[in-house]
């Protein structure tokens, strides 16, 4: 199923006043290279998950100007009837590059590029920030949820604490890409086909006289499905036995309890032990209350007996860190004569400092092993020989250089838009799914360190890397 709300006007008012402003000066037809790209990564890992690529395309073939937008616009005062009129016909044109949802991404290096006029691709990109950013967030969160639970089952609990109904819906998507089994938001499955999954809530034990004829309602309307919350008043006093008894006594042998509160680690424990000695070794453990990576790394280290986690707040938010930090900046133009000029911001602060120019992005990967070893940007008219050692240039330093050999070489970007008109394939979800467990496989288990993770080269070419340093010394020695 499609999201298909109309975003057009889902833009920030400035892109509005510099696309009028590219009308009435002239510009507006100009070829512009944006790129998109972040600067850290979340948690201060070792590397991002992108996501929310099949929004960008969807909010692409509907970007539109209808007759309200139009009068809300004409009524701020602010804008030339001319320019009005360009956009009661405006639609995309241009061209888009981006890696495919589910690749690994590293800082600096663009995952999505666009070649528009200048008012087009300017106007694009509050969507294309927004889109990227939060699905990148919370796909790259989950990942790390999902290494940390070490094969058991992660699903994704969290709608009730998302920002808003997309947090919640996109949120799940972005989960279920990143390796969650399942979500607990049906329309999520409705949406996106990712398996919905739940069980009860307390309130569902509290409506009972008692926790017994709760457990025994719950099991004779679900007997093959059942997982019973066994934490509402006492979790190894009654709830584990009652939860035995009804199991027993209905003939249940593959459900499951959930604990949702207390030591986590202890109350599995025992509840193992109170469930193999009934005979009960198939009903599973499953544990949920505001977890995360690293919660779930210590229960598992401390021997915990848990088959599976339910995960909320921490996954569907990012709690630990809620912003992704992609940005959108221009990159090139092209002159009359259809040259392609690089353009680069400068900043006091390095990390700011951009990569300029239209280009083309690799992944490297050693033949020995099949591991991803570098990323190499290199300008986009270069025709790189990669059956040679290749010499990859730091982008932050005038000396530090890396060269490889023995590996093969894979374009990152995709072409997505060709003027105008959608030319990818986009994949189904369990399609991305899988290139994402696939891509993630092929990181070294240094780069995929939760702390001080191995520093993964994104490097740039000779020709790129001066092209870069003449900008750089340029703006250095200029008045502006």
């Amino acid at each position: 199923m499609k999201h298909d709300v109309n975003y057009t006007m889902l833009a920030d008012f400035y892109e509005l006043t510099m696309g009028n402003g590219y009308f009435q000066t002239g510009l507006k037809d100009r070829i512009c290279y944006f790129d998109v790209f972040f600067r850290s990564v979340p948690d201060g890992g070792g590397f991002a998950i992108a996501a929310g690529l099949e929004q960008v395309v969807h909010y692409i073939q509907n970007l539109c100007f209808d007759q309200e937008d139009l009068d809300y616009l004409r009524n701020k005062g602010t804008f030339s009837q001319a320019f009005l009129d360009y956009l009661s016909t405006f639609r995309f044109t241009g061209d888009i590059w981006a890696v495919p949802e589910g690749t690994p991404i590293f800082p600096r290096e663009p995952i999505l590029t666009v070649r528009a006029p200048a008012i087009q691709a300017q106007f694009i990109e509050t969507y294309l920030l927004l889109a990227l950013n939060h699905q990148s967030l919370i796909a790259t969160k989950s990942n790390r949820i999902v290494r940390a639970a070490e094969g058991k089952m992660v699903s994704e609990f969290g709608s009730r604490r998302a920002q808003g109904a997309d947090g919640a819906l996109l949120g799940a998507r972005a989960s279920y890409i990143a390796g969650a089994g399942g979500t607990a938001c049906a329309l999520s499955e409705l949406m996106f086909h990712i398996p919905a999954t739940g069980t009860m809530a307390h309130s569902w034990v509290q409506m009972f006289p008692d926790e017994y004829t709760a457990f025994t309602t719950y099991c004779q309307v679900y007997p093959n499905t059942a997982t019973l919350l066994v934490d509402t008043y006492n979790v190894l006093k009654s709830g584990v036995p009652n939860a035995i008894r009804v199991f027993r006594e209905q003939g249940i042998t593959t459900g499951a309890i959930r604990i949702d509160s207390g030591d986590l680690t202890y109350l599995s424990k025992r509840a193992r032990e109170m469930l193999d000695e009934a005979g009960l070794s198939d009903i599973k453990i499953v544990a949920s209350n505001s977890l995360d990576e690293y919660i779930i790394r210590d229960l598992l280290t401390q021997g915990a007996r848990i088959d599976a986690f339910g995960v909320g707040e921490r996954l569907i938010t990012s709690k630990s860190e809620p912003v992704f930090g992609g940005v959108y900046k221009l990159a090139a133009i092209e002159d009359e004569q259809g040259r392609v000029i690089p353009k680069i911001k400068v900043s006091e602060n390095a990390a700011k400092v951009t990569i300029p120019h239209f280009k083309k992005a690799y992944r490297l990967f050693e033949n020995a092993t099949g591991k991803a070893m570098a990323d190499y940007i290199c300008v986009y008219d270069e025709q790189p020989d990669f059956t040679k050692p290749l010499e990859l240039f730091d982008p932050e330093a005038t000396w530090k250089r890396k060269t490889v050999s023995d590996y093969t070489a894979r374009p990152l970007l995709e072409p997505i838009f060709q003027q105008g008109e959608l030319v990818y394939k986009l994949p189904t979800i369990q399609e991305i799914r899988a290139r994402c467990t696939r891509e993630v496989d092929s990181l070294w288990d240094e780069v995929k360190r939760f702390e001080f993770p191995h520093n993964y080269y994104v490097d740039l070419s000779e020709k790129l890397w001066g092209i870069r340093a003449q900008l750089l010394d340029a703006k250095k020695h200029s008045k502006d």
